[in-house]
């Protein structure tokens, strides 16, 4: 085995145990510039304190609506304090470049308008060439995409159109809109869902455990005290005790699917 995957994989087991870390460094993390044919966006790189070892695996962490805030952007730091060399690219940046929103508000409503209007086919345009800069910034090897709410779906889609290795969708709003998709998936997927979840009904979450039946290395897990949002500390619907568990769980589903 090598070397960084069984750092990996103790880290993975460590986080999902409960035990405490003792942090010693933080992620090193900077803005940079993602070149496409349809233009140059942003995407915030954060890359763990030991640095990255060649062909070790990556992430493509994935917004929600409301930009590479703040909170998207610790998420990476999180991630990148757990081994992986992490990019978020700013999904908006054809509409607001670099926008960072809050959560209520007029705020809400700009993050609506700005989902509204981003062509999701671009977008993974868009993914695809994330993925591309960051196993060439970084020499990653496999790469997963992990994403909240509109970048849930995004995850989503990633997978199914072939981007990645690997997808963390978490309460990823209108997948159950997208199942047609399903049937091109051929890595591992891990869904992450709020049983108060207004946004995705319990039926939505049966029908996407329906598309997903019978296919390799999926799990479904749904949080019963858990609503939209439930990772995100600045939302009033963040609930610590599944973001904890949910998190355990993503890293080690990615040790074992990368």
């Amino acid at each position: 085995m090598a070397h960084w995957r069984a750092e990996m994989a103790a880290t993975a087991r460590q986080a999902f145990s409960g035990e405490p870390f003792a942090m010693t460094a933080i992620p090193d993390s900077q803005w940079i510039r993602v070149d496409t044919a349809a233009g140059s966006f942003d995407a915030y790189l954060s890359l763990p304190p030991a640095g990255v070892q060649p062909g070790a695996p990556g992430i493509v962490l994935l917004q929600e609506i409301f930009g590479v805030n703040e909170h998207i952007r610790a998420v990476a730091d999180q991630y990148a304090a757990d081994g992986y060399a992490v990019l978020a690219p700013d999904v908006f940046w054809r509409q607001a470049p670099r926008v960072q929103l809050g959560y209520e508000g007029d705020d809400m409503a700009r993050a609506m308008a700005l989902r509204k209007a981003v062509d999701v086919d671009a977008t993974l345009d868009d993914i695809a060439a994330t993925v591309q800069v960051l196993r060439q910034h970084t020499g990653a090897g496999k790469v997963a995409a992990v994403g909240y709410c509109f970048g849930g779906l995004l995850s989503y889609l990633s997978a199914a159109r072939g981007l990645v290795d690997a997808a963390v969708p978490f309460y990823g709003g209108g997948i159950q809109n997208q199942l047609q998709e399903a049937a091109n998936i051929r890595v591992p997927v891990q869904f992450h869902y709020g049983a108060l979840d207004a946004h995705i009904p319990p039926d939505a979450v049966q029908a996407v455990r329906d598309a997903m039946a019978g296919k390799p290395a999926t799990e479904i897990h749904v949080y019963p005290q858990a609503d939209h949002g439930f990772n995100c500390w600045a939302r009033g619907s963040y609930h610590q005790p599944s973001a904890a568990l949910a998190h355990g769980r993503a890293l080690v589903f990615l040790s074992g699917s990368l």
